[in-house]
């Protein structure tokens, strides 16, 4: 059993709302320096390559080799791709390293997208199967995350823009924050009620 199947859907619920309660506190708490982190992120040279060795590491621990103890412990079975493993195991350092340092543009954005991708994982398989019909405020972030991870992988001026739309007006933005931590109390009050 893969160590994603192990995470209960209370657990992955009280973490996402903190994450999502605390982020758009937050930007609610600080307008000015969250609007001035928010929009200095996509060209952020400081986090970006945090960011990107986070996913990419994480992206590789899923094709890392058994014996490795806990680092081999999220590695999955990647069905009839499972022969391309050890090549991965090559590929994924090399491009991290020259992603890192060849990409200066948008390489914050690309690696949020990538950690946003990896996320979402975890976070649906602790939804599946499960019983309770409100589980479905988990996957439909999850896909959310995807959705958007996989525009800022290809094509990271999407979120500058959508950064400079969200920031463009206090309402705009104070409705943004509101939203997510709507959105983060109900997440919690199934945590707590059903899950």
């Amino acid at each position: 059993m893969h160590p994603y199947e192990t995470i209960s859907l209370d657990t992955v619920g009280y973490i996402l709302a903190i994450w999502l309660i605390g982020v758009h506190c937050w930007m609610l708490a600080k307008p000015n320096e969250s609007k001035k982190f928010l929009v200095k992120l996509p060209r952020n040279r400081v986090i970006a390559p945090w960011l990107m060795g986070a996913g990419m590491f994480w992206f590789w621990l899923l094709v890392a080799p058994s014996g490795l103890g806990p680092l081999s412990k999220l590695q999955m079975d990647l069905g009839e791709f499972n022969q391309a493993k050890s090549l991965l195991r090559i590929i994924i350092p090399v491009a991290a390293v020259g992603m890192i340092t060849q990409v200066k543009e948008f390489l914050a954005v690309r690696g949020l997208g990538l950690l946003a991708l990896m996320a979402a994982a975890p976070l649906i398989y602790s939804a599946y199967l499960e019983a309770p019909v409100s589980r479905l405020l988990i996957p439909i972030y999850a896909y959310a995350m995807i959705f958007g991870g996989l525009f800022w992988v290809g094509m990271p001026y999407t979120l500058r823009d959508l950064i400079t739309y969200v920031t463009k007006t206090e309402a705009r933005y104070r409705a943004a924050a509101i939203a997510g931590i709507s959105y983060g109390i109900a997440v919690l009050m199934c945590a707590i009620i059903w899950w």
